[in-house]
């Protein structure tokens, strides 16, 4: 059996970490351009837009993640087209992702005074202009600290990839559980990484949230 320190478990597991850090950036980005698409296409208020988008959505947010990557990895290779685990995590992180932002950012843009677009429309903008003008800066604002904070679910969401053989964070405890026989040591490491990722996360996310209300309050 190979003797590892404490010292080889905490490199080992920062070195799988910068995957994990990887992962959720690629997920993250991939889901942002999505949700950039699907909202731009729901307003325009198209019903068979709107129908595809809210069906989209339901399936996401309807199924496990789990699922979704069996699906990218296993579902895919069936029908002929070979991905790797790597690619298949990312897949399924962006779709999983975009699902969860474009409703986040539905509910933002629905926040702000209706009347605006009446008004764009009055000043003779278009529908591009009015979304890149006057729309987007005020829904940027609102949406920034719910996307800061939903990131943290992308972040624990990439730990799933260790069931399609993706070595990430969990993955290489788990590889070092089975080589040490030292589960609490290994996974207690593992937990103080992902809390690390995650607490700036959700604390710079609440600290935007009082900061937007302090805003809007004066």
């Amino acid at each position: 059996m190979i003797e590892f320190t404490t010292y080889d478990i905490v490199r080992n597991l920062l070195l799988s970490t910068r995957w994990t850090i990887l992962l959720s950036l690629i997920a993250f980005a991939g889901g942002i351009s999505v949700a950039l698409l699907l909202t731009a296409a729901r307003l325009t208020r198209n019903p068979v837009l709107s129908r595809l988008i809210r069906a989209y959505v339901q399936l996401f947010q309807g199924t496990p993640l789990l699922m979704q990557m069996f699906l990218c990895f296993f579902g895919l290779s069936m029908i002929g087209i070979e991905i790797s685990a790597w690619n298949a995590a990312a897949l399924a992180l962006t779709l999983f992702t975009s699902a969860f932002l474009v409703e986040i950012w539905r509910g933002c843009i629905d926040t702000l005074p209706k009347g605006q677009w009446e008004a764009s429309r009055c000043l003779g903008l278009s529908f591009v202009q009015t979304l890149w003008h006057i729309i987007l800066p005020q829904a940027i604002k609102v949406a920034l600290a719910p996307s800061i904070g939903f990131s943290v679910q992308v972040i624990k969401g990439t730990a799933l990839a260790s069931v399609i053989g993706f070595v990430e964070l969990t993955k290489a405890g788990t590889m070092l559980n089975n080589a040490t026989f030292e589960p609490f040591k290994v996974f207690a490491f593992v937990a103080l990484i992902y809390f690390a990722l995650c607490y700036p996360l959700s604390w710079y996310s609440k600290t935007l949230e009082k900061k937007f209300y302090v805003a809007r309050k004066h």
